[in-house]
């Protein structure tokens, strides 16, 4: 494997890295042996001012690095760093002390020019200053920056360490649930014990801090006095000339040392001080303090009432109350314009990956629901009432819901060259369920038994009932309606059409994540009954069964409570999704009588004696008297199915709303051989007939 790896990469590269890699670790290593060497060896005043420019210019850029940083861990090397900055100003420290001792009395440009420039410029001639502004950068250093940065250090380094445990914890869990890979695991590990050991360090970095602000103290106060007495004993100065002479230069040297020191504690300071902050300093903090323009508001306020105040300066407080409400008035229209922006973005970015999924293969093997296919002329029609069409499908759904108890799914509306032009389709899960050709520009009014409008007409079957009508057109409507007739326009055949046939495949409509949604909206005693049935004596897909059985005869299911308590009352004595129907529906026999009165009676159509004999005898049942199985003639069959065709049409085409009846055991039966003629018929049993209720009798079969 090595001979590969030596084969596959050219040796004169391999060569030229190993040699640059040894020779960065070897400089570095020769420059901290340097710096060691400063301490012991005298140097000139030209490397001297070398070292002290060195020093300045890497403050500078460890303070910059500070700034800009993303967050603490992108400078875990700042200890080391601090560390050797410290390591160099003292060295310079001593070399300077050294030389002032030596050579001061030459005058000020004795220990170099910067310590020379620094005392000229900073102290201005005047020593006394040089002490004073030596003083409070001292006490600035030493008091706030240091001490702050120390406490925030030492804080931050006992909440990391205690927090690790629950960390690795929160790892370990993500791991366990799959949420993150062993690779990201092992990243988050090493970014926490990155972190512990940061602020650990921290902790004990801003002691060299400390320490240089009194070590420079110190070596200042030296240099003052040794410097005197030197100066005064050995060549034999005058106190006043010492002084000055001195004292300038251990100023103006503490000065070249301590406002490194003090932009190296700024750094420290801004880098502990970011916590959990992320992004650049200048963004962290101009974002936030400019987030709340109110406060830029009132603090421009506030600054207009003090340039107001008589004796306080009237321009400085003006112009900054002017800069603050301009900012407090710019930032939420930037804000509102970058919204806008990602907003567009992100609305282009769904479109695309719409439009992907459109065109992907899996996207043409998702079925839609619900689907009104519209032919070429009817969707160009249709589409001028777009608006009117989505506010009446939405006001169907509606009705929907509060008549069954449960939300149909969204209608998609399409159009399709396959579909003839004057026609539409509705599909339900991808199957055509009702074809239709419509007329356009005319209009359709439903006659029953009432005689044909006296107007140009074509009489026709109505789509959604299958009753008597007729073909006008628009310009005969107004002379229709006053004959007592209604035209209907296209709008309204189209949704009532798929209104019914919607009511004819209600069990279809009802999936199994609907059925989950209407169970998670009930009270919490009712979810503990659920628990009972459930899965003691029923699955979750036996009870969605009982609600479609319920649902394909439009019993509606929205009494949820008392449809779960006659199921936990039949439940542990029968199996049959069949059998539990019948026991719910004689429970709920109040609201299925209720939902099919009309004018307050309950008109009944009953089955003869003759055909309540012929299926009683076709029920057969077992030892304990349950019905197990229909056998019954086809001959039978086909001759109850003539007869109640001849009476049903009778009764429908007088617009008579009525029920037909049977006997509780055969009442399945006759259900099952009248949906395929009078689909929306209902049957009932005799059982379910409520209390109270008034019957109006209106035949039989016979």
């Amino acid at each position: 494997m090595a001979t590969d790896i030596m084969k596959s990469a050219p040796v004169g590269a391999i060569g030229k890295d190993a040699k640059s890699k040894g020779g960065r670790e070897i400089g570095f290593a020769v420059g901290v042996i340097f710096v060691l060497t400063v301490l012991f060896v005298p140097i000139p005043p030209t490397l001297i001012d070398m070292g002290l420019a060195l020093s300045v210019a890497l403050s500078v850029l460890i303070l910059m690095v500070a700034l800009w940083i993303e967050k603490p861990l992108e400078f875990s090397a700042f200890p080391t760093v601090l560390l050797l900055a410290t390591m160099l100003r003292l060295s310079l420290n001593i070399a300077t002390t050294r030389v002032i001792l030596s050579n001061g009395h030459e005058g000020v440009n004795a220990a170099g020019h910067v310590i020379g420039g620094f005392s000229q410029f900073v102290m201005g001639g005047d020593f006394f200053i040089g002490i004073v502004v030596f003083a409070i950068l001292i006490i600035v250093n030493f008091m706030v920056i240091t001490k702050g940065a120390t406490r925030i250090a030492e804080v931050g380094a006992r909440f990391t360490l205690d927090a690790i445990p629950g960390k690795q914890m929160a790892i370990d869990a993500d791991l366990s649930a799959g949420l993150i890979n062993d690779k990201e695991a092992q990243a988050r590990r090493k970014e926490l014990e990155e972190e512990s050991s940061f602020f650990g360090a921290m902790d004990g970095a801003s002691k060299f801090v400390r320490g240089d602000a009194i070590a420079g103290l110190i070596i200042t106060a030296v240099n003052i006095f040794g410097g005197m007495v030197i100066g005064i004993m050995r060549y034999d100065m005058d106190p006043g000339s010492a002084a000055d002479v001195f004292t300038k230069l251990s100023v103006g040297d503490g000065l070249v040392s301590q406002i490194p020191a003090l932009i190296v504690s700024l750094a420290a300071g801004l880098l502990v001080s970011k916590g959990g902050t992320r992004g650049a300093a200048q963004l962290a903090v101009f974002g936030q303090l400019g987030h709340y323009p109110r406060a830029l508001s009132v603090s421009a306020g506030l600054m207009l009432v003090l340039a107001l105040l008589p004796g306080l300066p009237f321009m400085p407080f003006t112009a900054l109350a002017g800069v603050l409400a301009f900012i407090g008035w710019a930032i939420p229209r930037r804000r509102q314009e970058e919204e806008q922006k990602a907003a567009a973005v992100l609305a282009d970015e769904q479109k695309k990956v719409v439009d992907s999924e459109k065109n992907s293969v899996k996207e043409s093997l998702k079925i839609v629901e619900i689907e009104l296919v519209l032919g070429k002329q009817m969707a160009a029609q249709l589409m001028m009432q777009r608006d009117e069409l989505a506010h009446r499908v939405q006001k169907m759904r509606r009705r929907f819901a509060s008549r069954y108890g449960f939300v149909v799914p969204e209608i998609k509306l399409s159009d399709d060259l396959a579909v003839g032009s004057k026609s539409y389709e509705i599909k339900i899960h991808g199957t055509t369920v009702a074809t239709q050709e419509l007329r356009l520009g005319e209009m359709l009014v439903v006659l029953g038994e009432m005689p044909a409008p006296e107007v140009p007409h074509d009489i026709t079957r109505e789509p959604a009932f299958g009753m008597r009508a007729a073909w006008i057109s628009e310009s005969f409507a107004t002379e229709v309606r006053r004959q007592g007739h209604e035209p209907i326009d296209t709008l309204t055949i189209i949704l009532t059409h798929m209104s019914e046939m919607l009511r004819n495949n209600l069990a279809q409509l009802l999936s199994y994540k609907d059925m989950r949604a209407l169970l998670d909206r009930l009270e919490p005693e009712y979810k503990r009954l659920i628990e009972e049935i459930i899965p003691t004596h029923m699955s979750y897909s036996g009870l969605q069964a009982v609600l479609k059985l319920l649902l394909a005869e439009r019993v509606s299911v929205r009494n949820l409570n008392l449809i779960l308590e006659a199921i936990a009352e039949i439940a542990p004595h029968v199996r049959r999704s069949e059998q539990i129907v019948e026991h719910v529906r004689m429970r709920m026999s109040q609201q299925i009588c209720g939902d099919l009165l009309h004018n307050g009676k309950l008109s009944v159509l009953r089955l003869g004696n003759q055909w309540d004999l012929a299926f009683h005898q076709a029920l057969k049942r077992d030892a304990k008297g349950d019905v197990v199985e229909f056998d019954i003639d086809p001959r039978i069959v086909e001759q109850f199915a003539t007869e109640a065709t001849k009476v049903i049409r009778e009764k429908m085409d007088t617009g008579e709303v009525f029920v037909l009846v049977a006997a509780p055991d055969a009442r399945p039966y006759v259900r099952m051989m009248i949906e395929r003629i009078f689909v929306n018929l209902p049957v009932l049993s005799h059982v379910e007939i409520a209390r109270g209720v008034e019957i109006k009798p209106i035949g039989s079969i016979s």
